[in-house]
């Protein structure tokens, strides 16, 4: 079937026009021309999706039967592709869980007990809901409402998990978040999700579905355990209560990529994901996806942000992990102190 992907040459769009690829069909990308080209085999379609002319006038009659969209972030960029997309068969959105009105902290529930956002707006949010909302009443039936949350894998342009794995590799003493390390979460191979979307796709199913990874199968201690094995590292964990995090002025999410504070982490990571399961969403090893990861990020190396300037660069700032590595020691040493005084 003739399969048009919205993105298709970034993270999740690539393995999306891959797993497609792989499944027989007739693949086109959709995207600016400003991130690379799609993978070998794919027809590579560019324009803007805020112009409401782009999109037709790139397909130039080739009408597709099929639609996964990783890319829409404006209003502007749902109300057309709703106007010229509306008479495929099965149109899989990747959404958010931002999508949500009470996400984050949540937590999150079934899909149907859940409103999302209602509101002009002009946040990332939502656009994703407003797009939900557009789309789906073009489509139909046929419409999937997928509402991701952490994406992990190769190409991953995000570099959360690829930050920690470089930092890890590194070796000597790393700053972890003391208060998080036990904390569950739950991630989604980009890979998985991707091979996922094109058979929801193909299948014509849809409805809303939070595509995420299963609450608690791992925990953030649990993740960087994994990168320190998978990196061979000596890396010595230093354990930073939240409160000294906070005071130094190191940022949640940002600073340590995948760190949220513990009053509000456990219900932002807890989300229902049951009917995700039962559609045949599948959560491969989790020393799998890392080991992968790595392997890409040595052969090919860090890729830049993505285009727009809307993402802050992760990671802990070098100056800023020194002076935070500084503050633990003398901490320590001062308990060391006071213990040989008493």
């Amino acid at each position: 079937m003739r399969l048009l992907v919205l993105g298709g040459t970034h993270f999740l769009g690539r393995h999306v026009t891959t797993a497609a690829l792989r499944r027989g069909h007739e693949v086109a990308t959709f995207t600016r021309g400003l991130s690379g080209e799609p993978p070998a085999g794919a027809r590579a379609l560019h324009g803007d999706r805020d112009d409401p002319a782009a999109l037709a006038k790139a397909l130039d009659g080739w009408t597709p039967e099929l639609v996964v969209d990783t890319s829409c972030q404006s209003r502007a960029a749902a109300t057309n592709a709703a106007a010229v997309l509306g008479g495929v068969h099965g149109y899989a959105f990747v959404s958010s869980l931002n999508a949500y009105a009470n996400w984050p902290p949540g937590p999150l529930g079934r899909e149907e007990s859940e409103p999302t956002w209602n509101t002009d707006a002009d946040e990332y949010g939502p656009n994703k809901a407003y797009a939900e909302r557009v789309i789906g009443a073009a489509v139909g039936d046929g419409f999937l409402t997928a509402r991701a949350g952490l994406i992990v894998g190769p190409y991953d342009n995000i570099h959360r998990l690829g930050w920690w794995l470089e930092r890890i590799s590194r070796g000597g003493r790393v700053v972890v978040p003391a208060d998080a390390l036990d904390q569950p979460i739950g991630l989604v191979d980009a890979r998985d999700l991707a091979g996922w979307l094109v058979d929801m796709a193909e299948r014509g199913s849809g409805g809303a579905v939070n595509a995420t990874g299963p609450t608690g199968m791992t925990t953030l201690g649990g993740l960087l355990e994994t990168c320190r094995k998978v990196t061979a590292s000596d890396a010595e964990w230093v354990p930073v209560p939240d409160a000294e995090l906070l005071a130094a002025g190191v940022e949640e999410w940002i600073h340590l990529p995948l760190w949220l504070q513990a009053d509000g982490a456990r219900t932002t990571w807890d989300v229902d994901t049951t009917t995700a399961r039962e559609r045949g969403l599948r959560t491969r090893p989790l020393h799998e996806s890392v080991a992968d990861t790595w392997s890409w990020l040595r052969a090919e190396g860090r890729p830049p942000l993505p285009p727009g300037g809307h993402r802050a660069e992760p990671g802990l700032p070098p100056e800023l992990e020194a002076k935070l590595l500084a503050d633990r020691q003398a901490h320590h040493t001062e308990i060391s102190r006071a213990g040989r005084r008493s």
